[in-house]
């Protein structure tokens, strides 16, 4: 991300609530699919990922006073163990169980890790410099922000291959689809994916 992070957590820090919505908003795109895939693998799309996101906000409005780091990875891990609670709780709801499990949230903050390592590969070349490969958190911001702007079929059809690891025949059964469609539609959307990653960082 161009924005310089750390003086925005400076300027929050001090008070500013404005910026504060505005550091937290930079990160909706990113959240809202971690959220959509952990929807997907959990609860069967019983929860709207876009409400998951909002009640995350809304706990890291309340807890960033205890919020002690100062650049981008710190603020995005931070954000991602807020989302795990958060997701937490809504599992617990479902199941109709009261307790906090935190077995659960390690659980779940392992996932939202692994997804975002998957996001920052997506596009990255596998004979890529160490370098190249070290940035790929911040890629992960990027990818989920050019991800957002594809049609619903092309985010369903590279979510559930590059971050769900399923095979063709497997989305296919999952979209009520033909193989040779989703395989289609999969170059599709990785093209459409590059096109959008390029626009958004640029």
């Amino acid at each position: 991300m161009t924005t310089d992070i750390p003086q925005l957590i400076n300027e929050a820090r001090a008070g500013d609530r404005a910026t504060l919505g505005a550091l937290l908003d930079s990160y909706q795109n990113y959240l809202r699919l971690l959220a959509r895939i952990e929807i997907g693998r959990r609860l069967q799309g019983k929860v709207d990922a876009s409400d998951i996101v909002q009640e995350t906000f809304l706990e890291a409005h309340r807890q960033f006073p205890n919020f002690q780091g100062h650049a981008e990875p710190q603020l995005t891990k931070w954000l991602r163990t807020i989302l795990a609670g958060t997701l937490a709780n809504i599992v617990r709801r479902y199941l109709g169980t009261q307790a906090r499990d935190l077995r659960l949230e390690r659980e779940l903050a392992a996932g939202l890790d692994q997804s975002t390592c998957a996001l920052g590969n997506l596009l990255i070349d596998q004979h890529s410099s160490p370098s190249q490969q070290a940035m790929r958190g911040e890629q992960s911001l990027i990818v989920a922000a050019a991800m957002s702007r594809l049609p619903e079929d092309y985010q369903a059809v590279l979510v559930m291959r590059h971050l769900d690891g399923l095979t063709f025949p497997q989305i296919a059964e999952q979209m009520e689809r033909s193989v040779d469609s989703v395989e289609k539609l999969w170059i599709r959307g990785l093209t459409r994916l590059k096109k959008e990653f390029g626009q958004v960082t640029t």
